[in-house]
């Protein structure tokens, strides 16, 4: 219906271009004398510009956007250039770009900021660049330019939307953190590991970069020739310290604080050298088995990336539901900003079964929390699960409290 419209609109104004001309030739030729064929004479050159642009199609311009990478952290800053190109080099008196996206950048500042007025006249090759500072965490799509021109009289507008798509992706924020493998349970409550995962080093089963603690004879020369980086030996682990993480994906303010810290964590896990699995329930389930490498974390990283807060039940029904959680002996790691009742009685069943149950409650960077969630937080300790409360931008200090507790 709009595409029908907008067509009805340029016949329409041409129609109206031609009687302007047809009025003022009709005047010139009735009235006679100087004064009315000048104002013909003088309307002329403006009504064969927009004749002429009305004939003119923007389909033959082609647009391209050229930017340095696909794939970003959440939080730095886009910068593009749109080159537009035409074989025919009709004058174009302006022009208006416009940087067209999809839902996921609809709403950005900056993107609306994306429109620019060009003066192309006779050039074939004429371009515009523009930034956006801060990149929300998703997978965004740039559909096209939308490119509008017209005659300086305004009798004649033109409006193309160019196609050219591309997609970027924007990882999760993430902080760089030290994870510690907290051991099953004694009476006292939970300890931390303070050594790196033991392994067999009699077979090795791949490589990976150099972490602090590595011995030298780990040290993989072949590999960190090729990769111009030190890189190290990854053992058969002689010890499970497998990392089962569920992430909360309920409607929540500081749903984003929740994706950026279970991707902190999911990397620290992985470069300490332990495997990791993840399970979300937003508007479907997903569940990644544990495993580690830079595969593993690819594939995490990515989910993360795209996930959204749109859970339709509780996260206390979700851990319910996840029975074979009981039959594991991995670290269970819940990452949440609602605290409730239901969820530290589910907590408490799988730490019966394992011991092993941790959960973390985010908050915003000066957040305190609530007399409910205090009261919580003291009944899951005496049911011998680790609550540890993380807060916006010290991410790092989620695994120190380890040594507290």
């Amino acid at each position: 219906m709009k595409k029908i419209f907008q067509r009805f609109k340029e016949i329409w104004k041409l129609i109206v271009l031609l009687l302007l001309i047809a009025i003022t030739f009709s005047y010139a030729m009735f009235q006679g004398g100087f004064v009315s064929w000048f104002l013909f004479y003088s309307f002329l050159p403006f009504a064969l510009y927009a004749l002429g642009l009305a004939l003119y199609s923007l389909k033959e311009v082609k647009a391209e956007r050229v930017y340095t990478k696909q794939e970003y952290n959440a939080g730095e800053k886009f910068k593009a250039s749109i080159v537009l190109e035409r074989n025919i080099a009709f004058p174009l008196f302006y022009a208006i770009a416009e940087e067209q996206a999809g839902n996921t950048l609809a709403g950005n500042r900056d993107l609306q900021q994306a429109k620019t007025m060009v003066f192309p006249g006779f050039s074939r090759v004429f371009s515009f660049d523009y930034s956006i500072e801060n990149l929300p965490r998703g997978e965004h799509i740039l559909s096209g330019i939308k490119l509008k021109t017209g005659d300086p009289l305004g009798l004649i507008e033109k409006e193309k939307v160019l196609p050219a798509e591309s997609r970027i992706l924007v990882y999760p924020a993430f902080q760089e953190m030290i994870y510690r493998p907290v051991a099953h349970h004694f009476d006292q409550g939970m300890t931390a590991s303070k050594e790196r995962v033991q392994r067999d080093t009699s077979m090795a089963i791949g490589v990976r970069e150099y972490q602090p603690g590595d011995r030298f004879s780990w040290i993989n020369w072949k590999a960190t020739a090729r990769r111009n980086d030190i890189m190290t030996k990854e053992f058969e682990q002689r010890q499970s310290h497998d990392v089962t993480v569920l992430m909360d994906c309920s409607p929540d303010p500081r749903f984003e604080v929740v994706v950026s810290f279970t991707a902190s964590v999911v990397r620290a896990i992985l470069r300490k050298g332990a495997q990791v699995g993840l399970l979300t329930s937003s508007s479907e389930r997903k569940a990644f088995p544990v495993r580690g490498g830079e595969g593993q974390q690819q594939q995490l990283l990515y989910h993360l990336a795209k996930i959204q807060d749109d859970s339709p039940v509780s996260f206390d029904r979700v851990l319910q539901a996840e029975s074979f959680l009981a039959q594991q002996n991995n670290s269970i790691m819940l990452i949440t900003a609602q605290l409730t009742k239901e969820l530290i009685e589910k907590a408490a069943f799988y730490n019966q079964k394992n011991g092993s149950v941790s959960i973390f409650l985010i908050k915003n960077a000066q957040e305190s929390p609530t007399k409910t969630e205090t009261n919580l937080r003291s009944s899951a300790n005496a049911r011998g699960i680790r609550l540890v409360m993380v807060h916006e931008g010290q991410f790092p200090e989620a695994f120190s409290e380890v040594n507290r507790g």
